[in-house]
């Protein structure tokens, strides 16, 4: 199976809908554990890494990424 690519600030999409009604969520904490929020209601939901990798459909809208730049 396709290890799915995901970021801090990134939109997904989740299989299953949020109670308001949305199923896009924004990556707003990354570890061991995943803190995603409700684009539409900002409600927010923590979840271990394996059930949001499992529960997370695809990504629509990736964060912008900062190069870093190895000289400094």
């Amino acid at each position: 199976m396709e290890r799915k690519e995901f970021g801090l600030g990134d939109i997904v999409q989740m299989k299953k809908p949020h109670p308001c009604g949305a199923n896009e969520m924004e990556i707003i904490r990354m570890g061991m554990d995943i803190r995603i929020k409700c684009v539409k209601c900002k409600h927010s939901i923590l979840l271990p890494r394996a059930k949001f990798e499992k529960s997370m459909k695809k990504m629509l809208q990736a964060a912008p990424r900062e190069e870093v730049d190895p000289a400094e």
